[in-house]
């Protein structure tokens, strides 16, 4: 195998794509078929990828829109400056400036190496600065010389940089001593030789090889190992590739050697020249017959000229007959030029609105445009977030222990440990939040608002699947470029076909004018109309396809896929920020209120100055109620003195009720500290009786005493109990007593407190519990309620009763009270009309009942009756206990002694018996499914009725 055998199969051949300078460029293997594959990828993926957030990876590859051509092409970021990136194309090497919104993330499969390498001619560096002003020169010499084109490089080495040192070769020339012999090297031939080049090549920027041809420098002189010298032109592969420099070397063999190498270099200059030369005339030689070829074509010219001419006249002659002849045919015809000429100006008319105003283009453009929008910008949720999850459970865990912590030896180590985990959860919470404010939060969910406002618009009609494709947004966008694919064809082919009419239009003008002379013949204009207008109307006729205009079922089909997709990740994205807003919320207000107890933890300090305040008010009452007490006892009795120390009394006892509010703001305040963060305040404050004020859900008032009331007994309603009417906080209320020993206060409490967190949770449809506290003069426990004396249903249908339409309303309000009783699993067991108050004859609250009794005893009481109507249930009265059920018969009673008061009828059958009353339908309807035990409606069930959601009752 010869030098150049062995040459070859080391080449590689390579197509430029770009040119850094005069000696350095970037080219792809044309071998690599993986361009076109990759072109693909991009064009389908980029468009609707997400754009780049936060800072790029230099690790990473992503995709810009080239400034010259808005096509997508991979790159690398070299450098950011705020929002401007400065990147490398890495499959063709040229780089530049572009903006954050023109830069894409990319898949995994295009994370490759790029196409392009970046080569360097061997042998040759820049020169030096008094060559810099020709650099620019020398590079656009080389963009022209092989920018675009093949290359066969031989690799001689790679640099640390890694690019590639390799010898050039475009066919049998060498790109390097072409180079060297056009001025781009410094000459080591006489001047005169190069200027025979011409003065074009010989004025090109030089470049030097990397060492000259003169002596050596010095260091290297120096070195005792041998040094590969580098020769501008091709090296012999036979020949030995290196010289060997020693120190022993004298000077005359230096100098003889360098003799050679000039004779050698000399020799190879006038070849290399001798053969441009003989490239140059072959280009001379080429041009001299294209000129002569254009020569001849002119005179062939003049002579075609000539025969038109003296066919003019003739022409002129004959134009007047050929006019009669096509009014002639055109009359004849019923389908003549001129019709079908207007029956495609109308096509034309109607393709140009179609283009100009497409419906469902339009749509599919904003779904397209909301797609790229749900895609890019999408906020997730904050990495920190992890980490504070797992940080609330640490200090939810070290609550938890602190609140079964029952002794005092042992609660600091659980308040440290505590703390320790209240700071870790601070410095997630700081995490978090700094995080969080770094997103667009409220943006984006407007944005989103907007979006999904915009595309239910559009879509109203579309009705949501059970299951949403999960690709719909993918299918979309390739239904979508197919389609754009196609109507880009087809508009071309009709532009096509127009065109050809235009130009056949313009003929036939040209034909018609008798003012200027025109080598257009009859000929010309006749031959080949047929099959012009009727590519015209094909085309026009194909575009008009309602294909284009109205979507076919598929099309249709992937669009409501797509827009359905687009409203569900609409809406996790919404719901997402939703929560992050929560999450934002609740940790600022915990880092708020940690913050304002971090300096020291809160104490019930002022609690119990508010109780010392309260005995102190509660000695001057009772003293203040002895004084006047002996002055009305007195023989001589002093009214001034009286009326004066009864003034006094009175505003002792203003005085001490507002303490006693201020009282329950400090409970209130303790007790939410201690359900959030500090449980240990029960057991470090055991004077303060938090845990009791808790347990009653706040209804216990220990400060409280009978002797503080100025009360009369209500002696009209006082049973079994006797009931005390007073005033509070300026509001009237009465104070039903209760007979209690130490076992069934505790119940009293307890029962209380149970409907006490149910009310509140209904508050206008029970009856509140004001305050519950026991004498501390006597074994009675009272129960405070607002005064509805004169409201009972009771005393309404006594004095005035309630028309239908109000006992409709009414017993409305009392079925939401059993509703929300019975939802918390309360029975209440005692409902008849005393137990049930009018509020302004429009509105029916369920009273409390006796809570020193179980249901069981409550539904045994003799008030359980309306009329002649027995309230208990008749699955009680056989032995089973009251349940919600047996409440929802009550309710029922009581509505037919409502509408009709003198009712004496059965209601313990099966079937009750309604005969003889004028009763509405719908009344008749309810009241059946309340009476029967096996219909009988629940409270939620009964306020769906007709009876309650009909107008016309």
């Amino acid at each position: 195998m010869d030098q150049s055998e062995i040459q070859s199969e080391k080449m590689e051949l390579v197509v430029v794509t770009y040119v850094v300078d005069a000696i350095t460029f970037w080219a792809q293997n044309v071998t690599d078929k993986i361009n076109e594959k990759i072109n693909a990828m991009l064009t389908e993926k980029c468009p609707t990828a997400p754009i780049l957030m936060g800072r790029p990876s230099s690790h990473k590859v992503y995709a810009a829109r080239f400034s010259e051509d808005k096509c997508w092409y991979r790159c690398t970021v070299q450098q950011q400056t705020e929002d401007k990136f400065y990147i490398l194309y890495i499959d063709f090497g040229n780089m530049e400036i572009v903006s954050r919104s023109d830069l894409v993330e990319l898949p995994e499969e295009l994370q490759t190496a790029g196409l392009a390498k970046k080569y360097r001619f061997w042998g040759i560096h820049a020169s030096s600065e008094q060559d810099s002003a020709l650099h620019p020169q020398g590079k656009s010499f080389l963009h022209n010389m092989i920018h675009g084109k093949k290359l066969r490089v031989h690799k001689k080495s790679v640099c640390f940089d890694g690019t590639i040192l390799v010898e050039a070769f475009q066919g049998n020339l060498d790109i390097v001593k072409l180079q060297e012999h056009t001025g781009l090297w410094p000459s080591r031939s006489t001047s005169g030789e190069l200027e025979t080049l011409g003065s074009t090549l010989g004025s090109m920027p030089k470049l030097r090889p990397i060492f000259s041809v003169q002596k050596p420098p010095e260091f290297i002189r120096e070195q005792k190992s041998a040094i590969d010298l580098q020769h501008v032109e091709k090296p012999n592969i036979d020949q030995e590739p290196l010289t060997e420099i020693k120190s022993s070397t004298t000077d005359a063999d230096e100098q003889q050697l360098c003799s050679q190498d000039a004779e050698q270099v000399h020799n190879e200059t006038e070849s290399e020249l001798q053969r441009m030369r003989e490239v140059i005339d072959e280009k001379h030689m080429e041009e001299i017959k294209k000129l002569k070829e254009e020569g001849s074509a002119v005179q062939l010219h003049v002579l075609l000229l000539g025969q038109q001419l003296k066919e003019a006249k003739l022409e002129l002659q004959t134009l007047k007959e050929s006019h009669e002849k096509t009014k002639e045919i055109g009359n004849n015809h019923p389908t003549t030029v001129a019709n079908r000429i207007s029956q495609l100006a109308k096509k034309v008319d109607a393709v140009r609105k179609l283009r100009e105003r497409n419906p469902c283009s339009t749509d599919e453009e904003h779904l397209l445009q909301s797609i790229t929008i749900i895609k890019n910008y999408r906020i997730s949720m904050p990495m920190s977030s992890e980490r504070l999850e797992l940080a609330w459970k640490a200090y939810d865990q070290a609550l938890e222990n602190l609140k079964h912590c029952q002794t005092i030896t042992e609660i600091q180590p659980l308040v440290n440990s505590r703390n320790e985990a209240r700071g870790a959860l601070l410095l997630a919470v700081d995490d978090f939040l700094q995080e969080v404010d770094k997103f667009p939060v409220s943006e984006r969910a407007n944005r989103l608002k907007e979006v999904a406002s915009s595309l239910t618009a559009v879509f109203s009609s579309v009705m949501l699947p059970e299951q949403i494709d999960e690709y719909a947004f993918e299918k979309f966008c390739e239904w979508k470029r197919h389609k754009q694919q196609r109507i880009k064809t087809v508009q071309k082919a009709t532009d096509e076909a127009l065109l050809a009419l235009s130009g056949w239009a313009s003929s036939f003008s040209k034909f018609l004018c008798l003012m200027e002379k025109t080598s257009v013949t009859e000929k010309d204009v006749s031959e080949g109309v047929d099959e012009i207008l009727m590519n015209a109307d094909n085309a026009l006729s194909e575009e008009l396809d309602t294909e284009f205009s109205k979507q076919n079922n598929q099309g249709r089909k992937i669009v409501f896929n797509a827009f359905l997709k687009a409203m569900q990740d609409i809406q996790k994205e919404q719901s997402l920020l939703e929560d992050i807003k929560k999450m934002y919320d609740l940790n600022s207000k915990f880092k708020q209120e940690v913050q304002q107890w971090q300096s020291s933890p809160p104490k019930a300090d002022e609690l119990f100055v508010v109780k010392k305040r309260i005995r102190n008010l509660r000695s001057q009452l009772r003293w203040k109620l002895v004084e006047v007490s002996c002055l009305e006892e007195a023989e001589e009795l002093d009214l001034p003195e009286i009326l004066k120390k009864k003034e006094e009394i009175a505003e002792t006892r203003n005085a001490l009720f507002q303490e006693i509010s201020q009282e329950k703001k400090q409970y209130i305040m303790l007790c939410e500290l201690v359900k959030k963060s500090f449980p240990e305040l029960p057991v470090i404050y055991p004077d303060a009786d938090i845990n009791d004020y808790m347990s009653s859900a706040g209804l216990l008032v220990k400060s409280l005493d009978r002797d503080m009331f100025d009360a009369e007994p209500m002696k009209e309603l006082s049973g079994k109990r006797p009931l005390l009417s007073t005033d509070f906080q300026g509001q009237k209320v009465v104070l039903k007593c209760y007979a209690v020993d130490r076992e069934s206060e505790v119940k009293v409490l307890e029962q209380a407190a149970e409907y006490h967190r149910v009310q509140q949770n209904n508050p206008a449809t029970t009856v509140p519990l004001l305050a519950l506290f026991c004498g501390k003069s006597d074994p009675l426990a009272y129960v405070m309620v607002p005064d509805y004396s004169i409201g009972s249903l009771r005393a309404i249908q006594k004095s005035s009763p309630l028309s239908s339409c109000e006992i409709r309303n009414v017993m409305k309000g009392v079925a939401l009270g059993l509703q929300g009783l019975h939802a918390a699993s309360v029975t209440h067991a005692s409902l008849h009309p005393n137990n049930v108050f009018v509020i302004g004859r429009e509105r029916g609250i369920v009273g409390d009942y006796d809570f020193t009794k179980a249901p069981e005893q409550r539904v045994c009481d003799s008030g359980m009756i309306a009329g002649f109507i027995s309230l208990v249930a008749p699955e009680v009265k056989q032995g089973q206990p009251p349940s919600p059920s047996s409440d929802m018969y009550a309710f029922g009673g009581i509505m037919l002694w409502l509408h009709f008061q003198d009712f004496n009828g059965a209601l313990d059958t099966q079937n009750v018996d309604f005969t003889g009353l004028e009763m509405n339908v719908k009344l008749q309807a309810l009241l059946s499914k309340l009476l029967l035990s096996s219909t009988r409606l629940s409270a939620s069930e009964a306020l769906k009725q007709d009876y309650f959601t009909s107008d016309d009752m």
